[in-house]
């Protein structure tokens, strides 16, 4: 029995391989196409190697693609050749299916036969007499042994295989193909796979936001794949009253019916034949509404491919999302055609442009041009991006810049639903990250008129949202609208009313504060909001609302313990508002004394010092000693002095602030509590053990009732009163303290966290003082010491 021939190819060639496994197939030969034949879920790398391992015959098709060293087609093809030095009889078919040059390395002295370039019938013959000079023929009887023939149709054909790729049919009106396109071959093959998988009409629409290649994805598509296809109809479909002409014009080009023939007459011989072949694919390129494209559509064994920034495709077609480009795609691009950027740039590049391809080819196209340094292009980009992205000619394949193409599609929209131009210019000026429909819904009494009344019935204001996924200028995602950052940033060039958009977003962002960035059950919603907050510019806004919302969500990133994200964040608050509204002002003193928090928490405890020392004879002079600031900022003073081992005068500071404390807040108030746990403390450093535990004893207590079991500050409370009875002796009852604490930490905080961290140490410490220390060693092991 005659091996199964594997057929390696790269994902690129999809078409190539597909063409020499069908006349492969036909001429009796079995194959095996690597990646194509393997069920989901299969590791590829382990199916390559088994598929080398037997007696299989390999099909190389070499292509520049192939050939790249960073593909694992190298593995496959350097593996057959190392088999060929050891064993002479491992067999390798290799085929040349573009022109790349194979006269140096191990290349050079294989006899590699040519296949591209020629008739239909001339490479399926060199296709199956390189086969038959490796393999045997396969035993008489079995399918047929000889190639089909291809005669020139003008007609659809109903049967017959596939052309070599890049050989157009008889009857086709395509645009050149863009030699620029790169990337997107696993999205061409999925989108091949699935035209495929259907016995009637295959219908795909592709959809996405302005630029990021729809129109271009499917010229690739049709180009690719155009050997399979006898007939290929590219139309025009943003205008739909124009359509019935252009099906017209191909049942003429068929010769369906006679010259001047009725638009209805010549559309129903169409149909008439498309529904008695196959082997036909029609592309509608830029359709705008589901509906009216809909009666358009034909029936029968064919393909339809659609584009549309529209992604509501139900009922008519299956919907494909188009997105951006995989970084791996947009450094691929840069290189193609800027051959002297080098990777680090290359990122930085892709990353600022969002790796929207629209942008990316403008930015290759004006680097190339003007040579400019990649650190001045980047410098204008975050400065003056609407400019930028409104300067020379779009890349190949794309009919504007992409600020025109966005601006051009906001006065649309804005015309056609005022209340969803408001929806996109308030979205413009948060983050490029899902936007979180209920920051609209929950107060619609902030918003501008014409989106009030729809922000007040959910149906309604889905239809609205809907709208910005329709004009291509957003992605609709289950967690809300995500804009691009180059669409936003054009936007923002554009608004009319940028400071009414821009103070209604701080409104919104300041309503939707949670109450408590401390307890874990807020920080997915800290999160979501997080990168909106950054967006809005709090440094730079006089919105003293917007100022105490982006210090609190300092304070959620603290309380997360992402100490380095908080500190830059802290440093800059603090002296953009020291700047702008004077050390005195509220804002100022509360990023102070986050600042100093965040400097403390990272072991910078002399800056932290100067900060509370400075911050606290303010808030006395302006407050006056009892004043809620007031007391904060001496109690942060007096946790920075322990921290020093100024043991006795942050006791001293701890205990008046608790005093005050307890007159003004009542005993259960957490800030109360708070100073209740940061005395004991010093009063533990002071060797006053017993009077540590008395006060943790009854501070545990009353977090337990006010805050519950799993709160970090209880859990904080918990950990000091395990220290306590520690230097007590009473090591069994603050192991089992301990135990309990690491394990709600682990739950509520993760295992990363620095509290959950410290319990770990301590408990393993704990255990150490019973003897138990192959469990502490097991704890141990399990959270490594970072230092």
């Amino acid at each position: 029995m005659t091996s199964r021939i594997l057929i390696s190819h790269a994902g690129r060639d999809r078409a190539w391989a597909e063409w020499a496994r069908w006349h492969l197939e036909t001429a009796g030969y079995t194959t095996e196409l690597d990646g194509v034949d393997w069920a989901p879920g299969t590791n590829a790398v382990e199916a390559m190697d088994e598929a080398l391992r037997r007696d299989n015959p390999m099909l190389v098709l070499l292509s520049s693609a192939y050939l790249d060293p960073e593909r694992l087609t190298t593995d496959a093809w350097t593996a057959r050749l190392a088999q060929r030095r050891r064993d002479p009889d491992a067999k390798l078919i290799p085929l040349r299916i573009e022109n790349v040059d194979l006269h140096s390395g191990l290349w050079a002295p294989i006899v590699v036969p040519d296949v591209f370039g020629l008739s239909p019938d001339e490479a399926a013959t060199i296709l199956i007499d390189a086969v038959r000079r490796v393999i045997d023929p396969p035993p008489a009887g079995t399918l047929p042994t000889v190639p089909p023939s291809y005669p020139d149709r003008t007609v659809p054909a109903v049967s017959g295989g596939p052309r070599p790729p890049g050989s157009l049919p008889a009857v086709w009106n395509l645009a050149r193909r863009n030699p620029g396109f790169t990337g997107r071959d696993e999205m061409l093959n999925r989108l091949h796979a699935s035209l495929r998988g259907g016995s009637r009409v295959a219908v795909q629409a592709l959809h996405g936001m302005g630029g990021v290649g729809k129109t271009q994805l499917a010229l690739e598509y049709a180009h690719r794949f155009a050997g399979e296809y006898d007939l290929i109809w590219w139309i025009p479909a943003e205008q739909p009253e124009l359509i019935g002409d252009h099906l017209a014009t191909l049942a003429q080009k068929l010769r369906l019916v006679p010259a001047g023939a009725v638009t209805p007459d010549s559309v129903e011989a169409l149909w008439d034949r498309l529904r008695r072949t196959d082997r036909w694919l029609l592309l509608f390129d830029n359709a705008e509404n589901r509906d009216q494209l809909a009666p358009w559509l034909p029936d029968g064994p064919g393909h339809l491919l659609i584009t549309s920034r529209d992604p509501n495709w139900t009922g008519v077609a299956q919907a494909v999302d188009v997105d951006v480009f995989a970084r791996s795609e947009s450094t691929g691009l840069l290189h193609k055609h800027l051959p002297n950027v080098s990777d680090a740039d290359a990122d930085r590049l892709a990353e600022a442009l969002g790796d929207l391809p629209l942008a990316v080819g403008q930015a290759v196209d004006l680097l190339a041009e003007t040579r400019l340094p990649i650190d001045t292009y980047l410098h204008d980009l975050g400065t003056h991006a609407a400019d930028l992205m409104g300067e020379g000619r779009p890349p190949n394949g794309y009919p504007l810049p992409l600020a025109a193409t966005v601006t051009l599609s906001a006065g649309r929209l804005c015309a056609a639903d005022p209340a969803a131009g408001e929806l996109l210019y308030l979205c413009a000026r948060l983050g490029p990250e899902p936007v979180p429909p209920d920051l609209f819904t929950a107060r619609p009494d902030l918003l501008p008129a014409p989106l009030q009344e729809s922000a007040r019935r959910p149906v309604a204001f889905g239809r609205v949202m809907a709208q910005l996924g329709r004009y291509g200028l957003a992605r609709l995602t289950d967690s809300g609208p995500v804009l691009h950052r180059l669409v936003q940033a054009v936007l923002r060039d554009a608004d009319v009313d940028a400071a009414g958009h821009r103070e209604v977003v701080e409104e919104l962002l300041s309503a939707a504060k949670p109450d408590n960035g401390s307890h874990p059950r807020w920080w997915p919603r800290w999160t979501v909001l997080l990168p909106h907050i950054l967006a809005a510019d709090p440094a730079a806004t006089t919105n003293l609302s917007l100022r105490v919302t982006a210090n609190a969500a300092v304070w959620h990133l603290m309380a997360r313990g992402e100490y380095g994200t908080a500190l830059p964040l802290a440093e800059q608050f603090y002296e953009e508002w020291k700047a702008r509204f004077g050390p005195d002002e509220d804002s100022t003193l509360i990023s102070a004394n986050t600042l100093a928090l965040v400097y403390r928490s990272v072991g910078r405890y002399e800056q932290a010092r100067e900060l509370d020392q400075d911050s606290l004879a303010r808030e006395r002079r302006l407050h006056g000693d009892d004043h809620r600031n007031t007391l904060v900022s001496a109690s942060n003073l007096a946790a920075v002095l322990h921290e020093l081992g100024e043991y006795e005068r942050a006791r001293d500071l701890d205990q008046d602030t608790l005093v005050r404390r307890r007159r003004l807040l009542g005993d259960d108030h957490n800030d109360t509590l708070t100073s209740a746990r940061n005395l004991a403390g010093d009063l533990f450093m002071l060797g006053e053990y017993e009077r540590a535990r008395e006060l943790d004893e009854d501070t545990l207590a009353r977090r337990r009732r006010v805050l519950g079991d799993d709160h970090p500050y209880t859990l904080s409370s918990a950990g000091g009163l395990a220290a306590d009875l520690h230097a007590l002796g009473e090591s069994e009852r603050a192991c089992e303290l301990e135990v309990d604490t690491l394990a709600r930490r682990r739950r509520v905080l993760g295992d990363d966290h620095p509290d959950t961290r410290r319990s770990a140490v301590n408990l393993a410490w704990g255990l150490d003082t019973l003897g138990r220390h192959a469990e502490a060693d097991e704890l141990r092991r399990k959270f490594p010491s970072e230092t």
